[in-house]
């Protein structure tokens, strides 16, 4: 569960695929999802980098309150061309459980979808005991 914050200060939730992996440049440990390029949770995101993710296994969840960051064809990285974006989506992808039998596929609805890289670096975590 990804919650974003709406101009007016509301929460805006939703459900997200999401995984921990390398930030690709620093190496630092972020949690990393992939949205479609027009989704309501990047325009919140661009106006306040802020956001909170929950993840939940049974009876065990954690929380990680963190920045965002966005990377993506409509929100250029000075450090990450169309080829490093590319990897970039496939990296997140696989990082949130995911395979594919068809990268080529993958990569065209990637572009087609204007679909942009979310990297959360986390300034809390907090988890329940256990």
């Amino acid at each position: 569960m990804l919650s974003t914050l709406r101009r007016d200060g509301s929460i805006q939730s939703s459900v997200v695929n999401a995984g921990v992996m390398a930030h690709p440049s620093t190496g630092d440990p972020v949690v990393a999802l992939v949205a479609i390029g027009g989704a309501r949770k990047l325009q919140h995101l661009r106006a306040d980098p802020r956001t909170t993710v929950v993840a939940r296994a049974g009876w065990q969840w954690v929380t990680v309150e963190g920045t965002a960051e966005i990377i993506g064809p409509d929100d250029a990285d000075p450090g990450t061309d169309a080829e490093g974006l590319r990897l970039l989506l496939r990296a997140i992808f696989e990082a949130a459980g995911g395979t594919h039998d068809d990268w080529d596929t993958y990569d065209r609805v990637m572009r087609e979808e204007r679909r942009t890289a979310v990297l959360i670096a986390p300034t809390r975590i907090y988890s329940n005991p256990g």
